[in-house]
Formats: structure tokens, C-alpha cells, sequence
């Protein structure tokens, strides 16, 4: 008779033990990134950095534009994190917003990125409406959210666009100080509270898709 213990099945999926973490492969691709630019950077130089074998980067993943959208990302995430730029005194939010834009632009390193081609571009659009627009809506709450978090996002998004990506002469020029001054007046208004209007008050009874957050409040 054997009474020795079978041996444990095999399962699928990740890894056991203590795996490499997303964070470290992330940096490593981000230091490859910067030295030799996305085209020229593979997943199999990544991980070979980062120590772990390349089917690990294909889990986490997916493939290499989904590892360089995680390495911008991150730095957003970084600079735009909530207890940072959310929490606070609500008057100088739009300062702080400003601020969190302006220091990671200013930022050489992200910079270098943000140039690395359509890549790099469709990332910013994904997380100025999935990352940052959600997070605000979540956070200003009530029936008018939505309308607010999309003006404070299209006042970034053409700060953005205007002083970095496709820079004009006038917003080039101006320090990140002097920003501030000028844009926090418009995302002030952007995030005051808006007035209920009969007229808002029936299209949400309709459940019509106003800018009302999908979530009337009374």
C-alpha cells in the first residue's frame, strides 16, 4: 500500500511564491524607456533588467504598449494622487490641481516620455477620462458632477496641449506660478456648484444623458 502523499496539482494562472512586483518590473521599463525610447526597447530587454522572465510582463501586461501605458501611469498616478491634490482645503484645489500638471510636465524625465510618439498620447487621453475625470466625479458627488469633472479635465486637458504637447508662444511662456494665477479663476468656476434648473430636474427624471453623473442627488 502507498501511503505517500500525492503530489500537489499544478495550477494555472500566477506564479506562487514571491513574484517580482508590477512596481519593479515598471521601473525597469521605465529606466530602458528613457535610455533607448519605446521602439527601440523590447519586453525581453525589460525583463532581463528587472530579473523575471518575459512571460511574467505578457501576465501583468499584456504586451509592451500596455507596459508603457503602466510606466505613464504611474507617474500620473503619482502626481495626481488623490490624498495629495483632493484632499485639503476645497478652496485651493484648483491650485493644487494646477500645481500636479505643471510639476509633472515640468518634469525632463516625463517629458522625454510623453515625446515617444502616439503611444504615449493615447495614454494621456486614457487617463484624463479614465483616471482623473472618474476620480473627480467620484469626488465632487451629487447630481452635477459629471458636468464639473469634464470642465476641470478640459481646462487641464488644453493646459496640457497648449503649454507642452503642442505648445503655443503665450502659454509656453508663462512660469508655472503665473499659470496658476491665470487658470485658477476658470476651474474655481469649473468646480462651484451649479444651480438645479427645472429643466435639469426633468431631464434627470427622464434619465436623459445630461452631464448629471448618472446619479441625482436630492
Amino acid at each position: 500500500m502507498n501511503n505517500a502523499a500525492p503530489a500537489p496539482a499544478r495550477t494555472r494562472g500566477r506564479p506562487r511564491g514571491n513574484p517580482p512586483t508590477r512596481e519593479s518590473i515598471v521601473s525597469a521599463a521605465r529606466a530602458l524607456f528613457l535610455e533607448r525610447g519605446y521602439q527601440r526597447t523590447t519586453v525581453r530587454a525589460v525583463a532581463g533588467v528587472a530579473g523575471v522572465d518575459p512571460a511574467l510582463i505578457a501576465y501583468h501586461f499584456g504586451s509592451k504598449k500596455g507596459l508603457f501605458a503602466d510606466v505613464m501611469q504611474f507617474q500620473c498616478a503619482n502626481a495626481l494622487t488623490v490624498e495629495d491634490v483632493l484632499g485639503g482645503d476645497p478652496a485651493t484645489l484648483p491650485d493644487r490641481l494646477i500645481d500636479a500638471v505643471t510639476d509633472l510636465w515640468e518634469d525632463a524625465d516625463f517629458l522625454q516620455l510623453t515625446a515617444q510618439g502616439d503611444e504615449a498620447a493615447e495614454v494621456i487621453r486614457e487617463y484624463l477620462e479614465r483616471e482623473l475625470l472618474a476620480r473627480l466625479v467620484e469626488f465632487l458627488g451629487g447630481w452635477d458632477a459629471t458636468a464639473r469633472a469634464t470642465a476641470v479635465v478640459t481646462i487641464l486637458g488644453g493646459l496640457i496641449y497648449t503649454r507642452y504637447l503642442n505648445p503655443l508662444p503665450t502659454p509656453a511662456a508663462l512660469t508655472p506660478s503665473e499659470t496658476r494665477h491665470v487658470l485658477a479663476p476658470a476651474l474655481r468656476a469649473a468646480l462651484a456648484p451649479r444651480a438645479r434648473t427645472a429643466a435639469t430636474t426633468r431631464a434627470g427624471r427622464r434619465g436623459s444623458p445630461t452631464y448629471g453623473g448618472g446619479a441625482v442627488r436630492p
